[in-house]
């Protein structure tokens, strides 16, 4: 299964004056607000995404649709260091995800999701990366 679809909770979020996110801002649609079931820790300046079952944990982000899906995926894995060539593990795994939008409707979406250990990381509470 793929998607035309990606979850962005961190640095990718629009607002960010960062080379990947206007990048992707420039190849994709932003489409709103979104969540999934999940935990973020602050791993430096950007969280990681910790997937969970409990309906308590959400990660708040933004979800986009990519013009361009598999060329634009393939230059995120590339700055997210988990696309081909990479050491494993890698520090992120792309991986397909059920998301929210605010209006209750869901459905899968691409995303990052943190894959090195976090003992001692914080967590950032709110779900929120902006509000750290």
């Amino acid at each position: 299964m793929t998607s035309d679809r990606l979850f962005v909770y961190g640095t990718l979020m629009r607002g960010f004056d960062h080379p990947m996110a206007r990048l992707l801002a420039a190849h994709a649609d932003f489409l709103g607000e979104a969540s999934c079931r999940g935990k973020l820790v602050l791993v430096k300046h950007y969280p990681g995404l910790l997937l969970s079952e409990a309906p308590s944990d959400l990660v708040h982000g933004e979800l986009f649709h990519l013009r361009a899906g598999d060329e634009l995926l393939r230059e995120l894995d590339m700055y997210e260091a988990c696309g081909e060539g990479f050491p494993e593990p890698t520090e992120y795994l792309r991986r397909l995800i059920d998301v929210t939008l605010p209006d209750g409707t869901s459905g899968k979406a691409w995303t990052y999701v943190y894959n090195w250990p976090v003992a001692g990381l914080p967590i950032i509470e709110s779900g929120r990366f902006l509000e750290h």
